[in-house]
């Protein structure tokens, strides 16, 4: 048994908004290194309490929110930053190491997707195979067939890059998913039974759940079997990651609905057109597809409450807007004014497989009503209702995603090559990092209402915020998390006593 001392020395740059200001200081740890069974692995994580957090020490010191590896071994690459405190909370910087732990001849990769489908998850599957192949030389990647649900069948895809060489052009994904099916003992009895020592997960917060129960079970046992995740999820609502995969696609695609919706109101007295878009608890797409098309006259979301009659709700505005205008645009995210539903019709809470909650259609419940409303005033209305729920989601991506999607996908291949693993990959504040997966799951990301970007869509459509003084208060009371950026340059030193 021998001691191994690690001396770091790291100089981090801070980007405040009146000026950077550079910190240097030392790191030193110590370890006990001794020969280890070459078929299990024991994970050095700092903290004995948190797997994931580390204090790094110092005048300049921050908590680092590491991932498990394999070995006791640093990168020297730099760390990004999600601030949620003085010096913020900090990740692994995502990319190619200068080390790899596996073998390219001894790897043997699986892929999954599971979810919903998202425009895009055919480039990342394209993105893992061949990164794989043309960076590291591995032969022999399978797609697991039909989500989580798949690895209990023998159905297998063997993928090549000659097999996935177009599968970016088409919508949905090769493998098939589902929702649920998840057991994670049995999973990881196929996994360890085909030998399998990579894992990669694509998908949203239900699926990473998953993963990091895989994960667990996998540690548990003790294999060396990477588990790497990609985050998926049609509304933008992961966590600490700047976007998800597929967004742009979604908004640009809207775009086709709500044009459609204005040439209708437009075309006729009285025009109304009411475009759904999708958004279960979050109204990120419905919010940029508005501020995208600047034909919109009112967006609803799920953040922002409304109400339909009174002073300065919705009935209101809508004959407003008719009358100086003589049609308007209204977008509407399917989670929004669940609770008005739930007043006016007998509602029973109802789960998908995946733990979601089956909401009712508040398109059709609203053009209903807005019908309904006008009637009893004597004024005639035209309202066209188009619901692109499913088309918007069910094509290829386009080239900024396609771009993303790489970026993703070689991103988790570097990870678990270099050893690597319980991570999903995303970028934060523009760069890419390793993220554990209890920060993708601990929550989910929303619309801030009383944040700029929901300013500037109040700006453009000049709809009334239907908020009352309390909600505004409540809204302010909530935390949401600043950002920043720390870069470092790690300098290592070692000695074997």
């Amino acid at each position: 048994m021998g001691t191994l001392n690690l001396s770091f020395q790291i100089q981090t740059l801070y980007m405040s908004p009146s000026s950077p200001s550079f910190n240097t200081f030392t790191i030193s740890l110590t370890t006990n290194r001794k020969k280890s069974n070459c078929s299990r692995f024991s994970l050095s994580m700092g903290n004995p309490n948190d797997t994931h957090t580390k204090l790094v020490p110092g005048a300049a010191g921050f908590l680092l929110q590491d991932v498990p590896h394999f070995t006791d071994y640093l990168d020297h690459l730099p760390i990004v930053v999600h601030k949620e405190s003085a010096r913020g909370v900090h990740f692994r910087r995502a990319g190619p190491r200068q080390k790899v732990y596996f073998k390219s001849d001894d790897v043997n990769a699986c892929i999954v997707t599971c979810g919903g489908l998202c425009p895009g998850l055919n480039t990342v599957i394209r993105e893992i195979v061949c990164g794989l192949y043309h960076m590291y030389g591995v032969r022999k990647v399978l797609g697991i067939d039909g989500g989580y649900r798949g690895f209990y069948a023998k159905n297998t895809i063997t993928l090549t890059p000659k097999f996935v060489d177009d599968i970016h052009k088409r919508g949905g994904t090769i493998l098939g998913t589902s929702r649920g099916g998840h057991d994670s003992v049995k999973i990881v009895d196929r996994i360890q039974d085909r030998g399998i020592n990579q894992v990669y997960i694509i998908g949203g917060d239900g699926t990473h759940k998953g993963a990091a129960v895989i994960f667990e079970e996998i540690r548990r046992r003790g294999l060396k079997v990477a588990v790497a995740g990609i985050p998926k999820t049609i509304d933008n609502d992961i966590p600490v990651i700047d976007k998800s995969f597929g967004f742009d696609t979604v908004v640009e695609e809207a775009q086709r609905a709500i044009k459609a919706a204005h040439v209708e109101s437009e075309s006729m007295g009285n025009g109304i057109g009411l475009v759904k878009l999708m958004g279960r608890y979050c109204g990120f797409i419905a919010m940029y597809a508005t501020l995208a098309s600047r034909d919109v006259d009112c967006c609803l979301i799920p953040e922002s409450p409304f109400y339909l009659e009174g002073k300065g709700g919705l009935y209101e505005y809508i004959g407003k807007r008719l009358k100086q205008n003589g049609h308007m645009v209204i977008v509407i995210a399917e989670g929004a004014g669940q609770e008005l539903l739930s007043k006016s019709l007998q509602s029973v809470d109802q789960q998908d497989a995946s733990g979601n909650k089956l909401l009712q259609d508040v398109g059709l419940w609203i053009s209903h009503k807005i019908k309904e409303h006008f009637a009893k005033k004597r004024m005639p209305i035209n309202l066209k209702y188009i619901d692109p729920t499913y088309m918007i989601r069910a094509i290829p991506s386009i080239a900024s995603d396609n771009v993303y999607c790489t970026l993703l996908a070689h991103g988790a291949v570097h990870g678990a090559m270099a050893g690597y693993t319980g991570f999903t990959v995303g970028p934060v504040n523009g760069r890419h990092a390793y993220i554990p997966f209890n920060r993708i799951i601990e929550k989910q990301n929303k619309v801030v209402i009383t944040d700029r970007m929901w300013a500037r869509l109040l700006s453009s459509t000049n709809q009334p915020s239907f908020l009352k003084p309390r909600d505004i208060a409540e809204a302010k009371k909530e935390k949401y998390p600043a950002n920043g950026i720390l870069d470092g340059k790690i300098v290592k030193t070692m000695s074997m006593n």
